[in-house]
């Protein structure tokens, strides 16, 4: 049976024939292997019958190719199966292998990388996947670094990250199930749960969230699936997913009846669904003893929200000087003000984001002398100058260092855009503004929803009272209570 539909380069067919020349002449055109140097294909004879095989360089291990043609060529005609379901049983010594007749399951998978062998009579092709995929080391993160643990993380090659997770969950409830999505990329996403853990509704419902993506790329991997994923309030900056590039923390929440999205190309895991206590947690809260885990976990919470209110409160109690006990004196300004304090600090949220940009795209061997060269001029330079004040350079250096103790840059760029607006409003409005700003943020965290359409802030709505103090406190683990 054979389906056609039109396509702008000629007949677009739907299931091959038994006939070689037929399904080569198709391929040639729909590959357009006279003008891609790396599309290539060889006609060769297997059991006296003719065949071809189609692959892309580099893509293909050579050694397990060569040794496969080799042993395809020694196939004598008498020993040659009337069928391809034969030919995989008596002649195919490999473990990777599939068959298929749909054209377009067929070229999927040969612009992945597999090889697609071609035979007269045969109805179906046969799918080899000896792919290899250029791909760095398993090495630690830069990103998702931990004082005590595992030093590997996710590559660029989703297969070995499903790798790495298998790795630490040898159970056979843990599913990698493979979905496609983007007409042109044809992207590889893989869930990962556990199918005796995972609220069935929301996988069914993220299946077809999936299924139902209609783009042509995704171009920005990750970023772009969660766009497509989530369309509703956007202009609510905290993060509706938890990204990692650590293994263990993967694992760890596929454990706890989350899921995790790989997405091929991307060195990280999308964790889902992610409420703000699960943003905030880190690796080392648990890899450490309970009391310094404890510690860590609350130091980073008091951090983040001191470095939401430590910069709009100094600008509120500058308005108002009367309000400062004579203790905290000293916080006062004393050098004249050159530039309105508002717009220091306006400045400087541009100006650390300027460096943290200009750090990125630094070579190298030039960062070292650079950050020098910024320190002082940024630095001692544009106080003596009067353009800002030494008490707001203090206090915004403060704010930027402890931006880098939440491994969310989501949660840290969320509180940075709430933290200027809570400046602007106690600028315009005073106090008033100052706790309009705050309301605000409150309501922006409470009222924002997981993917899954749960409480952001759950368990502390709806409350629990239980799991609400492990959020806060690294207690003993169930297998260290036994």
């Amino acid at each position: 049976m054979e389906g056609t539909e039109q396509e702008r380069n000629g007949e677009k067919r739907l299931m091959m024939t038994d006939r070689l020349q037929e399904s080569m002449q198709y391929l040639n055109r729909r590959l357009a292997v006279d003008k891609s140097f790396d599309m290539l294909y060889r006609v060769i004879h297997i059991g006296g019958k003719e065949a071809a095989f189609y692959f892309i360089d580099g893509f293909c291990k050579d050694e397990m190719m060569e040794k496969l043609l080799q042993y395809f060529i020694s196939i004598k005609e008498e020993e040659m199966s009337e069928d391809v379901h034969g030919m995989l049983k008596k002649h195919m010594p490999y473990v990777e292998v599939d068959v298929s007749d749909q054209w377009e399951t067929i070229i999927r998978n040969i612009m992945s990388g597999v090889f697609g062998l071609f035979i007269d009579g045969y109805e179906k092709c046969i799918l080899i996947d000896s792919r290899t995929y250029p791909a760095r080391s398993v090495s630690e993160p830069e990103k998702d670094k931990a004082l005590r643990g595992s030093k590997d993380g996710f590559v660029e090659t989703v297969v070995f990250n499903t790798a790495l997770i298998r790795r630490r969950i040898r159970s056979t409830e843990l599913r990698m199930e493979m979905l496609n999505a983007g007409d042109s990329s044809q992207t590889d996403i893989v869930l990962c749960y556990m199918e005796s853990r995972v609220n069935q509704d929301y996988l069914q419902k993220l299946k077809t969230r999936i299924s139902e993506i209609k783009v042509d790329a995704l171009t920005m991997n990750q970023e772009s699936l969660a766009e497509c994923l989530y369309k509703r309030c956007w202009y609510n900056p905290f993060p509706k997913f938890k990204f990692t590039e650590r293994p263990d923390t993967a694992a760890a929440q596929i454990l706890e009846g989350d899921i995790v999205i790989l997405v091929d190309n991307s060195p990280s895991a999308m964790i889902t669904p992610t409420t703000v206590f699960d943003v905030v947690e880190e690796a080392d809260d648990y890899y450490f003893p309970p009391i310094t885990g404890t510690y860590l976990r609350l130091s980073r919470f008091l951090i983040a929200v001191l470095t939401y209110f430590l910069t709009p409160t100094f600008l509120l109690l500058m308005q108002n000087p009367e309000w400062i006990p004579e203790s905290f004196a000293f916080i006062m300004v004393k050098d004249t003000i050159n530039i309105p304090l508002i717009w220091q600090f306006i400045l400087l949220e541009l100006a650390i984001d300027g460096l943290r940009l200009a750090a990125v795209n630094t070579p190298n061997m030039l960062s070292t002398p650079l950050s020098v060269l910024a320190a002082l001029v940024l630095g001692e330079f544009s106080v003596n100058s009067g353009w800002f004040n030494s008490e707001v350079m203090l206090y915004m250096a403060f704010v930027a260092i402890a931006n880098y103790t939440q491994a969310s840059y989501e949660l840290g760029y969320a509180l940075k855009f709430m933290r200027i607006l809570n400046l602007i409003l106690t600028s315009i409005f005073g106090l008033w503004g100052y706790i309009a700003a705050v309301v605000f943020c409150i309501v922006a965290i409470v009222c924002n929803r997981t993917v899954a359409s749960t409480s952001y802030i759950y368990p502390l709505i709806p409350f629990d009272g239980k799991k609400l103090c492990r959020r806060f406190f690294r207690l003993r683990l169930p297998e260290a209570r036994k």
